[in-house]
């Protein structure tokens, strides 16, 4: 999941009334861009080192496989966006949260809340380990072109984290959401740079070489039971990079209608992951065939390249600055929900939620209040410190991948389709879906052990 969203269409967890005055004038082409500026980010850096694990024909074959489960969830979730009817249907279910409140209750609504939180918070751990691994590896980057590749350049990346958690207190303070919509659009912009450059260094590379590195049965490993970790933290780190749940319905709440919503949102969305299963097959393949069992974890920072120093410099900036962006992206909608919730449980603290000006010298003036500053500090340090006691970039992205892939992309999408379409249990289609449920579920099981057992080991070793 990936890796994932990193657009202007993340959820608020809010149920959301419908604006009169709001019009909807997307089509399949805008629901494309959103949809691949949403998967596309810095999970695509992960792909090579995981095709490494699985080898040439698993490692295609898993690409194709999420792709094809992400489409299914897809396609579940566009039919929940109008009720009752999925396409002549008077109300909007506008983001995920209210799909799922409206559908199957509060109950799990709250279940799956708790889910999407963990998702965000998650994101900004593994969004701080790769920041701070990127600064490091420019630092790295010019280290080498200066003393050679023999040089030992090492660097800690402590203290990279803590400049990131720094610069995230202060992006943080930011009321909401609505306005750092300017961080959303550079960190679009350099999701696809990176993406690109990544993509443009693993094909310079197999050029060179002359030959296809890499063999059918991946990367090899001291014990079967080692090569079964490294398969499972393979599987979690290209669910990591896949799928959008969270902002299906956000996208199809832009779009115009006729033709239904549903039917646009599910023409856009297998153009989308065709497109994205394309760039995504590119990136892996090249990365493995350029290096072979020497793939690197992160392809920009494992320094399987070091020349031209400066490309690789420029990737490592454009992954820090959309990390920057996608930090306050996933973290402002959980800043939201904690604050409303606090906000109701003690209503009567005013000294908590009233703003009062700061001017520094040289800065433009901005407003704080008690409640923001406290809690969204206390976030950061936490993330920051989580990350600096496990900065492992592929077993942290394979955890918080499996973690919720299956809930939030399988287990609610098919449970509101049940609801919805009042399918009875043992039917054919009951059944079919209770399986495909059950495969995913013992996949993101096998992904998630494998990623905490690559975490512990890394850190014992």
């Amino acid at each position: 999941m990936g890796v994932a969203s990193e657009t202007e269409d993340i959820p608020l967890l809010q149920v959301q009334t419908a604006d009169p005055s709001f019009k909807r004038t997307g089509n399949v082409w805008t629901a494309v861009a959103h949809i691949i500026t949403g998967v596309i980010g810095s999970g695509v850096l992960s792909l090579a080192w995981s095709t490494a694990q699985l080898g040439w024909i698993a490692g295609p074959l898993a690409m194709l496989f999420f792709a094809a489960i992400t489409l299914i969830s897809t396609f579940l979730l566009s039919n929940c966006y109008r009720t009752p009817d999925p396409e002549l249907g008077p109300g909007r279910n506008r983001s995920y949260i209210e799909a799922v409140q409206l559908s199957l209750g509060e109950k799990r609504a709250l279940i799956c809340g708790f889910f999407v939180q963990i998702s965000f918070y998650g994101t900004g751990i593994a969004y701080t380990v790769t920041s701070a691994i990127s600064m490091r590896a420019i630092q790295k980057s010019n280290c080498y072109h200066k003393e050679g590749h023999e040089a030992a350049c090492e660097y800690s990346d402590t203290y990279y984290m803590l400049i990131f958690g720094f610069a995230q207190i202060i992006l943080s303070q930011t009321p909401d959401f609505h306005n750092i919509e300017w961080l959303s659009v550079v960190a679009a912009i350099m999701s696809f740079t990176y993406s690109f450059i990544g993509l443009g260094l693993g094909l310079a590379k197999v050029i060179e070489n002359g030959y296809v590195k890499g063999s059918i049965a991946g990367v090899s490993a001291s014990s079967s039971i080692q090569k079964m970790w490294l398969v499972s933290q393979g599987l979690g780190d290209i669910a990591f990079a896949y799928p959008y749940s969270l902002i299906v319905l956000e996208i199809q709440d832009t779009l115009k209608s006729p033709p239904p919503e549903s039917e646009t949102m599910k023409k856009a969305s297998t153009i989308a992951i065709a497109v994205t299963t394309i760039f995504y097959l590119l990136c892996g393949s090249f990365g493995y065939a350029a290096f072979g069992d020497d793939t690197p974890g992160n392809l920009l920072t494992g320094f399987g390249f070091y020349e031209p120093y400066w490309l690789i410099d420029l990737a490592n900036a454009c992954i820090v600055a959309h990390l920057l962006g996608g930090y306050q992206i996933y973290s402002q909608p959980l800043f939201a929900t904690v604050e409303k919730w606090i906000s109701g449980k003690f209503p009567n603290q005013e000294f908590l939620y009233n703003d009062f000006s700061v001017k520094l010298p040289l800065t433009p003036g901005f407003r704080l209040n008690i409640l923001r500053l406290c809690f969204r500090t206390v976030y950061v340090v936490t993330t920051t410190t989580i990350a600096a006691i496990f900065p492992y970039f592929n077993q942290v992205i394979g955890v918080i991948g499996a973690l919720n892939f299956w809930p939030l992309s399988i287990y609610f999408p098919v449970e509101m389709y049940f609801m919805r379409k009042n399918i009875q249990a043992w039917t054919k289609k009951w059944v079919m879906l209770r399986t495909f449920s059950l495969i995913c579920l013992i996949l993101t099981l096998f992904s998630l052990i494998g990623s905490i057992e690559g975490i512990i080991s890394a850190k014992l070793s």
